[in-house]
């Protein structure tokens, strides 16, 4: 399964606004600038997470976009759902809106497509923005460190 860039680029704007949580609301252009995503792309992301309430926007001369929620209560699954739909390797597994097609009790190949999508659910929800802004962090830390005499 590969995610698009909608999912790509909505996570790192997402971690961005994590970074700078408590802040203010970060510009549209910061974002882009910073993560190097189109404006106009970018915007489209925003209005898909806004409606799902992981972000606010704030209008004006000094808007931008906020956080919902603190990074610690948004995790990353959340954020892919929010722009990817259900993480579902095949039709039939998908929890929100199951498929029963004709072979449903004799299909042998559905325990994997389960098994697929639970590892994937597991592993995206085990993971918050604070998690990730955390990360970030101690990796922009160790370049500094890197870097002096």
């Amino acid at each position: 399964m590969k995610f698009s860039t909608k999912a790509r680029y909505g996570l790192r704007a997402m971690i961005e606004l994590a970074f700078y949580y408590n802040q203010g609301p970060i510009s549209v252009k910061t974002i882009a600038e910073h993560q190097e995503i189109s404006e106009a792309y970018l915007e489209q992301l925003m209005s898909f997470l806004t409606k799902r309430n992981l972000a606010k926007s704030i209008r004006g001369v000094q808007g931008g976009y906020l956080l919902a929620r603190e990074p610690s209560k948004i995790k990353v699954g959340d954020v892919i759902r929010a722009l990817e739909g259900p993480v579902v390797p095949v039709e039939c597994v998908n929890r929100e809106d199951p498929i029963e097609c004709a072979r449903y009790g004799k299909c042998v190949s559905r325990i994997v497509w389960e098994r697929v999508r639970n590892v994937m659910e597991e592993a995206l929800d085990s993971l918050t923005l604070q998690n990730l802004k955390d990360e970030l962090m101690n990796r922009e830390q160790a370049l500094l460190e890197e870097k002096s005499p």
